[in-house]
């Protein structure tokens, strides 16, 4: 009879769907490992597709003004990837703090860190925007853009870059929910960000309506008014606490030790992404030299490849942050058996989307551009990128667990490696002196993903993350 009972309470797939969903307050170190994961993944999946949608909705719009448009924000993006990288190391070591806090069941340590990571991440917004509103022009012509490019693509590298604190604040305050294990409000708020930029596109882009007509530069504009008004709500959600994380007037001070430990941990991580997103500028530069129809398919390409591997990201999101809590709560076997698992399901679901985009890459690229010059190109760049996907699945998961363990060490040393003693040489020795050309840069990628995955796979298993102390 009590077994009876046990099983009729036992939540069915479709109920832990809408659990996660709404937002579940599952203790995520005990009970089911599969249903910790889907409570987590879900929400922080549908987080990132909202995400991916908005980076090909973006370059289907601005493709319609040109090859010119298409490469600025292709060049643009390439130096946006130092942004990334800041936001998405102290992101990183914010989401292993906040977990492991959790995962002690200390909420005040948790709200202690939430703090001193916000204080890190405005400073860091000042820093980095600032000197970027002012260099756009001459960070276009480093990037091997054409006269034309530079005029058109000025005003739009200026908002995108001058305005970058909120990119940063956006993906520093949601890895606060989200090392929380509140992943549910996380892709709320993104999806509020996304939502809104993928209104005020078209309309600032083609000055539908009201709206002024401001070309690729609207495109920037858009943007940086969607993710800036989630930002704003993002800060009304924290003051505002949830059940997990409640922020006090007793914790909103300084406190330099805390500061310290997650400075000392964001270092690692932001070298760690900057080393990985750094290596996409190499890229771009060698790209360039084969002119602007070359980056403008490239841009097509990656762009539509962002849109499968932003899903993904998220399930190494929700490894990373079952890897905090369970370190923090004592059980180490738990957090592998999670790493091992969300590692076979990315695995499925991106292996799937690669073996779609290979078969029918010439069709999807057509929905973007007819030029005769850029179709090859992006053709090119989607199915070879596709083939790689594998690796890159279980990649992502196995070096985000690392993250969410605190040991950001391993990496960074793991991304300097695959992407600057293997990729970028490779790249240019394929593009310069085979009959590759342009083909020989993504080629590069794949074969370094491949190193990247075998290296971790080995550090993974000899368990050292386990005992990382933060």
């Amino acid at each position: 009879m009590g077994m009876h009972k046990e099983q009729a309470a036992k939540p069915t797939l479709l109920q832990s769907i809408f659990e996660a969903l709404r937002g579940s307050h599952q203790d995520y170190t005990t009970g089911s490992l599969n249903r910790s994961i889907l409570l987590l993944a879900i929400p922080m999946v549908l987080e990132m597709v909202l995400e991916s949608l908005f980076a090909v909705v973006d370059v289907f719009w601005v493709s319609r003004l040109g090859p010119n448009a298409i490469a600025t924000v292709g060049l643009t993006e390439s130096v946006l990837t130092v942004v990334f990288a800041v936001g998405m190391g102290l992101g990183m070591s914010t989401t292993a703090m906040v977990a492991r806090r959790i995962g002690e069941k200390d909420q005040d340590g948790a709200a202690v860190s939430a703090v001193q990571a916000i204080i890190l991440g405005l400073i860091a917004s000042v820093v980095l925007g600032l000197p970027f509103l002012f260099l756009a022009p001459r960070l276009l012509g480093f990037m091997s853009a054409s006269p034309e490019i530079v005029a058109v693509g000025t005003s739009y590298m200026r908002i995108a870059l001058g305005g970058s604190g909120v990119v940063l604040m956006l993906f520093l305050n949601n890895a606060i929910f989200r090392g929380a294990g509140d992943a549910a409000i996380a892709m709320r708020l993104l999806w509020v960000s996304n939502i809104l930029n993928l209104i005020l596109d078209p309309c600032l882009i083609f000055g539908l309506g009201p709206f002024p007509k401001l070309g690729v530069t609207g495109a920037a504009l858009a943007t940086f008014s969607g993710r800036g008004i989630a930002v704003l709500y993002q800060f009304y959600r924290l003051a505002n606490g949830t059940e997990r994380l409640r922020i006090l007037a007793r914790h909103m001070r300084v406190q330099v030790q805390v500061i310290w430990q997650l400075f000392r941990l964001s270092l690692a991580a932001v070298l760690q992404f900057l080393i990985s997103q750094a290596s996409w500028l190499g890229l771009v530069r060698i790209i360039g030299l084969f002119g602007p129809s070359a980056i403008a398919g490239y841009t097509i390409g990656i762009r539509i490849v962002i849109f499968a591997i932003l899903p993904a990201w998220g399930l190494s999101n929700a490894a990373a942050t079952l890897v905090g809590q369970n370190l923090g709560a004592g059980h180490p076997e738990r957090a592998k058996s999670a790493v091992w698992r969300t590692g076979l399901w990315n695995v499925a679901f991106l292996g799937s989307v690669g073996l779609v985009f290979i078969a029918f890459a010439p069709w999807i690229i057509g929905l973007f551009t007819h030029d005769a010059a850029v179709v090859p190109v992006a053709v090119s760049c989607l199915r070879i990128f596709s083939c790689g996907n594998m690796a890159y699945a279980y990649g992502m998961v196995l070096l985000q667990a690392f993250n969410g363990a605190g040991d950001t060490l391993t990496p960074t040393l793991v991304n300097l490696f695959g992407f600057w003693i293997v990729e970028i040489p490779l790249a240019w020795f394929l593009a310069m002196h085979s009959s590759l050309k342009v083909n020989g840069v993504f080629v590069s990628v794949v074969v370094s993903q491949s190193v990247i995955v075998l290296i971790s796979l080995v550090l993974f298993a000899q368990g050292r993350w386990t005992k990382q102390h933060i």
